[in-house]
């Protein structure tokens, strides 16, 4: 299609030149036929083939080029007709003019392009072209007296039928930031045909209504481009949407715009009759107040343009409320009054709020919850959205009006969130500080609100804690870990150590979970209960992830190659939610196995609860792959989370580990009896196998082996040791002397 539109135009300005050689009339007629008839063609065919919007209005423009064809081919019979029969050609003509505004307008629609100012500009323009036109062509041709009347008012028409397709072609112009090929060729097409109506007009002035084929010249010329227009690959940019800024007065515009406003001053100089005078005296007041209104509307336009960008910059974007800044500057204004109490709060499990019913659920309870938070406390109170799932108040007053303010915002979290026909409950974290001086800052404030809410995450759910000078330390060395967490990362300073899981009966290791272990050159061991939360919230749980389930494969197989273990011994790795997020885990996973010649088998991936959120999303088909590969699949510490019958089901689970939590009261407290009973029967019912975490006492084994629990992990065998120390305590040669010793 690119060589196509190459190829009519150069054929296209071929059969111009011909025309214009004026060889013969049959020569004329041939040359107009054909270019009329491709023009034809290419609005037809090239829009359809680059997909150009809208299809109907390239068929507008191919009926104006046919239109303007019979009326060109008309005019030289009728023109020496008497009567009305010269008005046959203008019936063409004048359908021509009806089918290309209809094109235009088509065109401005769907380039969304009816802007305020672009069409005052026109219409500047259009007011100008008017009256040059009427004053110089129109007036003149319909003042013929030597022809009738209506053949008169028609050839002083025509210049007008101009002015109108030049307001809608410059309203298209003006509102595209860029002009590509089409609209370019598209303009010098009704330049050409406008220079041909000129031509027209000025014998039309004189009383001719046709002089010669030069004159159809230009409209030759123009199929030729509206040819160009229709088949060139920019076609479909000329239907897009492409709207400037409405303040832009670029060079274009403003050449333009300048002749019209030029051309008054210029009437004035050659014409020089009252009623002229007075005409050009009217159009220029217009042409000004036109001026004004657009420069009126701009300096508005940019005004309201600045406020919107004050209020952005102000405001956050979800939930319209004052952002970090707009309340830190209200929090600075209220300590220069007295002592102020910054409350900051985070909402609990939001992540598995996003996770389970998708972001744009999240968004709207983040709204909800900004709307409530607002309608809930004084005017007086400031209340900002930090982004996120953070917002922050402040109140001026004493402990007791801060209280005060926690009991509200509680309240607000103690009914449920309608969110799109869901309703949600959920709780928020709290920090409280304060400040009683002037010279305490908003950031300072804001900063100590947010320790202690990470503080109240770390105490459970819908907790509040209030800032002491004690956290400040805390802070800082939860950054010096996750520093040194980052280089441990680097340095392999992280190990893998084994915990076995055992066969209760005889107590043979079944398998082993592998553990991560961090012993710092300086600090020594360091608990993973410590550094494994700071790896999560730094993102740096992947990784850690990743480098476990990697060395223990490895060890897997090496154990498995000089007979420390059996076939049937696995190891169990744990998995985080992120991880589960990624969807080439299983993939990965598979070439690991491959690579240490371990089988799926012999692998176990532990997730826990809240990862069964996710039901239907990446995590959930990531499990499912998981489950095909032949991994089993295990929820560690079940009860303490999510525990529902629907999740078991509708997940690929093949086994759940018991929370330490109900093992402990084993055997003295009978309703942690009943609990780990009940559990027992829930998995055998569905066919999965059971593990007791946190086994520390023989009496414990008993009462797990007495309801049917058949393997345990826990003090009682053991804690988590290296590979090595793992391999001599837990040999085969040495399984039935520990089974032995363990029945003593």
């Amino acid at each position: 299609m690119t060589r196509n539109w190459r190829l009519f135009a150069s054929l296209g300005v071929l059969a111009t030149v011909v025309y214009t050689v004026n060889v013969s009339p049959a020569v004329n007629a041939a040359c107009m036929l054909v270019v009329a008839a491709g023009s034809v063609w290419a609005c037809f065919a090239g829009p359809r083939r680059h997909g150009a919007e809208p299809p109907g209005a390239w068929l507008l423009l191919a009926g104006a080029v046919l239109g303007c064809l019979v009326g060109v081919l008309l005019r030289p019979a009728v023109q020496n007709l008497p009567g009305l029969w010269p008005l046959l050609a203008d019936c063409a003509t004048i359908s021509s003019y009806a089918m290309l505004c209809a094109f235009l307008v088509t065109m401005v629609r769907q380039r969304q392009s009816l802007d305020r100012h672009a069409v005052l500009d026109t219409l500047i323009v259009c007011v100008a072209g008017a009256l040059v036109v009427g004053l110089l062509l129109a007036a003149p041709a319909a003042e013929i007296s030597d022809r009738p009347g209506p053949v008169s008012f028609v050839a002083g028409l025509y210049p007008l039928f101009d002015v109108v397709v030049l307001m809608l072609l410059i309203n298209l112009t003006f509102t595209a930031t860029t002009w590509p090929a089409s609209l370019v060729a598209l303009m010098c097409a009704m330049a050409s045909m406008f220079v041909g109506d000129t031509a027209y007009a000025i014998v039309g002035a004189n009383g001719i209504t046709y002089a010669s084929p030069l004159f159809d010249a230009p409209f030759l010329l123009g199929f030729v481009l509206i040819g160009v227009t229709a088949l060139h690959p920019s076609v479909t940019r000329l239907g897009r949407a492409a709207r400037p800024p409405v303040q832009a007065w670029s060079a274009r515009r403003i050449a333009v715009l300048a002749p019209a406003l030029a051309s008054p001053f210029v009437l004035l100089t050659v014409l020089d009759s009252p009623s002229e005078r007075a005409t050009i005296a009217v159009a220029g007041l217009v042409i000004v107040a036109l001026l004004l209104v657009r420069a009126i509307g701009a300096v508005r336009s940019q005004a309201a343009a600045q406020l919107r960008a004050e209020h952005q910059a102000m405001h956050d974007a979800l939930t319209g409320l004052p952002n970090r800044r707009e309340t830190g500057e209200k929090i600075t204004r209220m300590l220069s009054r007295g002592p102020v109490w910054v409350l900051l709060l985070d909402l609990d499990g939001f992540k598995m709020v996003n996770d389970g019913w998708g972001h744009d659920t999240g968004d709207q309870l983040v709204i909800e919850v900004g709307r409530r938070l607002r309608a809930a406390v004084p005017a007086e109170v400031p209340v900002g959205a930090l982004g996120g799932d953070e917002f922050m108040l402040a109140v001026a007053g004493d402990r007791a009006d801060a209280d005060a303010l926690v009991d509200v915002v509680r309240n607000c979290f103690s009914r449920t969130f309608p969110v799109r026909g869901t309703e949600l409950t959920i709780t928020c974290s709290m920090g409280l500080a304060s400040a009683s001086t002037p010279a305490a800052s908003a950031e300072s404030l804001t900063r100590e609100a947010d320790t202690a809410m990470y503080r109240a995450k770390a105490e459970g759910p819908g907790s509040c804690t209030v800032f002491d000078a004690v956290m400040h330390d805390q802070v800082r060395e939860r950054i010096e870990l996750e520093v040194e967490l980052r280089k441990a990362l680097g340095r392999d300073e992280l190990t893998v150590a084994y915990q076995p899981i055992v066969d209760l009966m005889p107590g043979v290791p079944a398998g082993a979970e592998a553990l991560v272990r961090w012993n710092h050159p300086v600090r020594g061991p360091i608990s993973p209960a410590l550094f494994i939360p700071i790896a999560e919230d730094a993102g740096l749980i992947g990784a850690i992830g990743d480098r476990v389930r990697r060395e223990s494969l490895r060890q897997l197989g090496e154990w498995r190659a000089d007979g420390t273990v059996g076939d049937a011994f696995y190891v169990s790795v744990n998995v985080s939610g992120r991880q589960l997020l990624d969807p080439n885990l299983p993939l990965v996973l598979a070439a690991e196995m491959q690579a240490y010649g371990v089988p799926p088998h012999s692998v176990a991936v532990e997730m826990t609860e809240t990862v069964l959120v996710d039901s239907t999303g990446v995590a959930g088909r990531v499990l499912f792959e998981l489950r095909e590969l032949g991994c089993q699949v295990l929820i560690d510490d079940f009860g303490t989370g999510f525990s529902a019958l629907g999740y078991l089901r509708r997940f690929p689970v093949t086994g759940i580990k018991i929370d330490r939590s109900f093992v402990t009261g084993l055997g003295s407290n009978p309703e942690d009896d009943e609990i780990v009973r009940a559990i027992v029967a829930l998995c055998h019912a569905l066919r999965l196998s059971v593990i007791a975490e946190g086994v520390e006492t023989r009496v414990q084994r008993d009462a797990l082996a007495a309801v049917g629990v058949t393997r345990g992990q826990g003090w009682l065998w053991g804690p988590a040791v290296p590979p090595a120390e793992f391999a001599r305590h837990w040999h085969a040669a040495n399984a039935a002397a520990l089974a032995g010793h363990d029945r003593d």
